[in-house]
């Protein structure tokens, strides 16, 4: 019986390499790193359906925030007729709350609108610059 003296062949796996951009391209500025991947910033510029995804995540997180203090402020200022009308004869009481009761809790809720408006665009680029 004759031995068989050649080798078993080896298959050898990598990960597939990433190709650098040429050189040309990299200094106009269409890539602006060498690392073969797609940032968010260039699926968003390039209007991908993820770049669209992400502002899509963003205008929904922005119209919450607004609906959020559409909601509060329809809950403040609505009943405000019925109790006027509930109470006849009280005009000073109307100026009072409508002149002064009411700055306050607006301000507040503009305070909170803004913050919240400027913490979701802060998570934003954060999740677009991949901080």
């Amino acid at each position: 019986m004759p031995q068989d003296h050649t080798e078993r062949r080896v298959v050898v796996t990598a990960p597939p390499r990433r190709t650098v951009p040429h050189a040309r391209l990299r200094s106009r500025g269409r890539y602006p790193e060498a690392s073969g991947y797609y940032r968010p910033r260039t699926e968003i510029d390039e209007q991908t359906t993820l770049g669209h995804t992400y502002v899509r995540s963003l205008m929904r997180t922005q119209l919450r925030a607004a609906l959020t203090v559409f909601a509060i402020l329809g809950l403040l200022v609505g009943p405000l007729p019925l109790l006027f009308a509930a109470t006849p004869g009280t005009g000073r009481l109307e100026w009072a709350v409508l002149g002064f009761g009411l700055y306050v809790p607006l301000v507040l809720l503009a305070r909170w609108y803004v913050r919240r408006a400027e913490r979701n665009e802060r998570d934003f680029v954060r999740l677009v610059e991949d901080r």
